[in-house]
C-alpha cells in the first residue's frame, strides 16, 4: 500500500470502513446502484466515506486495489479539478455575497449538464451533494429527472442526516449506505486514537450516548465542561436556586450550548418516574425552539418559559426529598 494510500485508509474510522467495504464490494461485483444515500446521524463519517467511494471509483488503478494517489485522475481529484467529480454544497449567492442555504437547481441542472458529456477522463462521472437535504423543491425536482434515467458508470452519492426530508421519490430511488452508531470498544479505541485519555473519553462517549464523532467535538471544542456547567444550572433552576430568565440569557450567550442542550440527559436525581410523559412532551418543546433559534424572536423569554415549566415538573422529586 503506498503512503498516500495508508493516510487516507487511517482517516477512516472502523465504522465507516465497514460501510465502505460493503459499498466497494458492491461496485466490484456490478450491483452499485447509479445513486447511493449515505445516512445517519450526523458527525459519524457519511462525507468521508462518499469521498473514499468517489476516489475509488473516479481512481485509475485496478479494481480489486484501493485507490492509488498517484495516478493522473487521483492528482486532479486531490486538486480539486477533476472534470468527472462535482460537489454540490452550499455556495456564496452571487447577488448577496452570503452563503446560501440551500442547494439551488442551477447547481444540480449544471452538474446534469456535466453528467450528460462524455467522460472526460474515459472513467466514472460522480456528482457528491452534501447536504441532500438542503436541496429546494426545484432542485429536488431536477435531480429525480436524473434518478430516473440511470446510465452506466455515473454514480449520485447522497449525503444527509435527515433523509426524510428528502422526497420519497427521490429516497426510492437510491440504495441505502446507513449509519449507526458503533459499539462502544470500538468508539472507545477510536477516540484513544484521536489522543483522547480514556476516562476522559469514557464521559465524553457516555454524555453523547454513544455517539463517538460527538464525543470527539465536545472534547476538542471544550462542550464537555460546558455540558457539565449547564447541568448544574439546570439542576439549579429545577431547585429554585437561580432564576429561569437569567440562565436563559447566559445559554443563549453561547448558540452552541443553546443548540447542545436539547441532547442532554434528565439531571440526575431529577426526574419524577411518574411523568415521562410530561418530561418527553417538555424536550420536544425544547427541540422546537432548538429548531428556531435562527429566526429573529425572543429567544430568552421563551426558553425562560420553558425552564420555568421544568422547575414545576421537578418540583414533586423536590417535595418528595
Amino acid at each position: 500500500m503506498s503512503s498516500a494510500t495508508a493516510v487516507a485508509a487511517n482517516a477512516i474510522a472502523p465504522w465507516q470502513q465497514q460501510r465502505l467495504d460493503v459499498a466497494l464490494a458492491a461496485w466490484r461485483a456490478g450491483r452499485l446502484g447509479h445513486a447511493q444515500l449515505l445516512c445517519g446521524p450526523e458527525r459519524l463519517g457519511k462525507r468521508a466515506v462518499a469521498e473514499a467511494l468517489a476516489a475509488r471509483l473516479l481512481c485509475e488503478a485496478p479494481a480489486d486495489e484501493p485507490p492509488c494517489g498517484r495516478c493522473r485522475a487521483c492528482a486532479l481529484r486531490l486538486a480539486g479539478t477533476h472534470s468527472d467529480f462535482r460537489v454540490l454544497t452550499y455556495e456564496v449567492n452571487p447577488n448577496t455575497d452570503k452563503l446560501r442555504t440551500e442547494i439551488v437547481v442551477e447547481q444540480v441542472r449544471n452538474a446534469i449538464d456535466a453528467l450528460q458529456l462524455t467522460a472526460m477522463r474515459g472513467g466514472a462521472q460522480v456528482v457528491l451533494i452534501d447536504p441532500a437535504d438542503a436541496l429546494n423543491n426545484n432542485a429536488a425536482n431536477a435531480l429525480l429527472k436524473t434518478l430516473e434515467e440511470p446510465a452506466d458508470n455515473r454514480f449520485l452519492l447522497l449525503v444527509s442526516a435527515v433523509p426524510e426530508r428528502l422526497p420519497a421519490t427521490i429516497r426510492s430511488r437510491c440504495q441505502r449506505i446507513e449509519f449507526g452508531l458503533p459499539e462502544r470498544d470500538i468508539a472507545l479505541d477510536w477516540l484513544a486514537g484521536q489522543g483522547h485519555p480514556a476516562p476522559r473519553a469514557a464521559e465524553a462517549l457516555d454524555a453523547a450516548q454513544g455517539h463517538p464523532g460527538l464525543a470527539d467535538a465536545w472534547l476538542r471544542e471544550g462542550h464537555l465542561a460546558l455540558r457539565d456547567t449547564t447541568l448544574k444550572e439546570w439542576a439549579g433552576v429545577a431547585r429554585g436556586i437561580t432564576a429561569p430568565l437569567g440562565i436563559a440569557q447566559l445559554w443563549l450567550a453561547a448558540v452552541a450550548l443553546a443548540r447542545g442542550i436539547a441532547g442532554a440527559p434528565p439531571v440526575a436525581g431529577l426526574t419524577p418516574p411518574a411523568d415521562i410523559d410530561k418530561l418527553a412532551a417538555w424536550f420536544e418543546q425544547l427541540n422546537r425552539l432548538r429548531l428556531q433559534l435562527h429566526a429573529p424572536l425572543k429567544h430568552e423569554l421563551a426558553l425562560a418559559g420553558l425552564l420555568a415549566e421544568w422547575r414545576t415538573l421537578m418540583a414533586p422529586t423536590e417535595t418528595r426529598r
